[in-house]
C-alpha cells in the first residue's frame, strides 16, 4: 500500500531544499499543497513516468513548480539529483488548462485534464473568464483543484481581495464544486474521482506551510525562501 504521509513528507523536505537553494519561491504555498500533489499523482491520476504522454495531464501555476517537480520526482520521472540542479517556474496556469481540456474535446481525445491553483490567483481577470468558458463548454473532463490556503503576498485573501462566497461563484458559472479538507488524501482521492457533467472544481482548504511549525499560517512566508538555518531548522522537523 502507497503511503502518502510519507510521500508528502518527502515532497516537503524537497520543496524546502529547492527553494532555499534557489533562494526564491513561494514557501507556503508549495508546502500547502503537497498533500493535494500526493492524493492526485499516487491516488487518482492516470498516467505512467515511462512514457510521459500517456494518460490524464496536469497543468498548475508557476509558483508551485517546487512541490510539483518534487511530486514528479518521487513518481519516478526523474530523480532528485535533476530535481536539484536548477529551479524552474513552469507557467501553466488556469486559461492554458482549459484550453487544453476544450481541445481534447473537439479531438476526441479520452484523457482528464487537472489543474491545481491558489486561491490568491483568483483575484485574476484572465482566471475568471476561462472559469466562464469551461462553464460555458460543460467541461466534464476538466478538474480545476484549489489551494484554499487564505494567503497572498502582502496579507490574507479575505482582507486583500475577498473571495467568498467562493462555493456559490463557481456553481453560479455552471461547474460541479466539492469542499474538502487538503491535508487529507482520502477525501481529496475521493473528490478527484466523483463523476461529473460538467467541469468539477475541489476546494481544498490547507494550512499555508504545512508541516513547519514556523511558517504554518503566516503569509510572510508566501514567497519567501528559508536561509541555511531555516532549511536546516525545517528539515529537522520534518525528520
Amino acid at each position: 500500500m502507497t503511503d502518502h504521509a510519507l510521500i508528502a513528507k518527502n515532497i516537503r523536505k524537497d520543496v524546502i531544499r529547492s527553494i532555499a537553494r534557489a533562494g526564491k519561491g513561494h514557501t507556503a504555498s508549495n508546502l500547502s499543497t503537497a498533500d493535494i500533489f500526493t492524493a492526485l499523482y499516487f491516488g487518482t491520476l492516470k498516467h505512467n513516468p515511462r512514457a510521459p504522454g500517456y494518460g490524464d495531464r496536469v497543468f498548475a501555476s508557476k509558483h508551485l513548480s517546487p512541490a510539483w517537480q518534487a511530486t514528479k520526482s518521487q513518481a519516478g520521472y526523474f530523480s532528485a539529483k535533476e530535481l536539484f540542479k536548477e529551479q524552474k517556474e513552469l507557467n501553466t496556469g488556469l486559461s492554458t488548462a482549459v484550453g487544453s481540456a476544450l481541445a481534447a474535446r473537439m479531438d476526441g481525445k479520452q484523457h482528464h485534464t487537472y489543474c491545481i491553483i491558489s486561491d490568491h490567483e483568483l483575484s485574476k481577470g484572465e482566471n475568471w473568464e476561462a472559469i466562464m468558458l469551461a462553464g460555458k463548454y460543460k467541461l466534464n473532463n476538466f478538474t480545476l483543484i484549489i489551494d484554499r490556503s487564505n494567503i497572498q503576498a502582502d496579507g490574507y485573501t479575505e482582507e486583500i481581495m475577498p473571495l467568498e462566497p467562493l462555493r456559490a461563484k463557481y456553481e453560479a458559472f455552471n461547474w460541479n464544486v466539492t469542499e474538502v479538507d487538503g491535508h487529507n488524501h482520502a477525501h481529496i482521492s475521493e473528490a478527484l474521482k466523483e463523476e461529473s457533467t460538467k467541469p468539477k472544481a475541489v476546494i481544498a482548504h490547507t494550512i499555508p506551510g504545512k508541516g513547519i511549525s514556523f511558517i504554518e499560517n503566516k503569509y510572510e512566508w508566501h514567497e519567501k525562501a528559508p536561509t541555511k538555518d531555516e532549511e536546516e531548522k525545517a528539515l529537522k522537523e520534518l525528520a
